[in-house]
């Protein structure tokens, strides 16, 4: 059944931001260039773009926003490819720093936060082939928000007449085509990405299958 996980949301960001610091840290140099789930962007890029914040003041994103005409998936690009050229140290030191741990995404609150560390986390560590790390709680949280109140939308994901079930926790979304995986994919797999093969047990790709 698809419940709110009464977490501490905050205090999940920061958990999640240090579990992913630790990760990389002992990531050996050529991983770092290992394609992520982003299309277009290595493991240094989304830890680039996710380390934003800690580089860059208000007033300084504004001005580099401003600069990209208000787009804000040109600005991302333009961030992600030159501060990827960091050293990994450096970046792995901004997924420590404070600045990232009291972050909320504008309008997004500490669930857009949340969110947006867990999505790109797994978009480093899927390919990387490294096993969940992410607390069922933490999940839950994530994928009820993206079930909740329409985020799916951004990605152009249809959840209309879907029933999304997680073989690895206990949570569930809506009735109708079954689609099933492992929490960590259910979650990937709304925000648009691009999953390897087997990860995600869906009717509607067995039903062309077998016409």
């Amino acid at each position: 059944m698809n419940s709110k996980s009464p977490i501490d949301l905050q205090a999940a960001v920061t958990t999640e931001f240090l579990a992913l610091a630790d990760l990389l840290d002992s990531l050996p140099d050529e991983k770092w260039d290992t394609q992520s789930l982003c299309a277009g962007w290595r493991v240094r890029e989304v830890v680039a773009h996710l380390t934003m914040p800690v580089r860059y003041s208000p007033a300084q994103f504004g001005a580099e926003l401003k600069d990209c005409g208000g787009d804000f998936t040109r600005l991302s690009n333009r961030v992600a490819g030159r501060d990827a050229a960091l050293p990994a140290g450096d970046l792995v030191g901004n997924l420590r720093d404070e600045t990232m741990h009291g972050w909320s995404p504008p309008g997004g609150g500490s669930i857009g936060a949340l969110n947006h560390v867990v999505i790109h986390g797994l978009d480093i560590t899927v390919p990387l082939g490294v096993s969940r790390r992410s607390p069922d709680e933490t999940l839950r949280a994530v994928l009820d928000d993206l079930t909740r109140g329409g985020t799916h939308a951004h990605f152009g994901f249809d959840l209309d007449g879907l029933g999304l079930r997680a073989t690895d926790i206990d949570w569930s979304f809506g009735s109708g085509t079954s689609i099933s995986g492992a929490a960590e994919h259910l979650a990937l797999l709304i925000c648009g990405r691009q999953l390897p093969a087997g990860r995600i047990d869906d009717d509607r790709t067995r039903r062309l299958t077998h016409k």
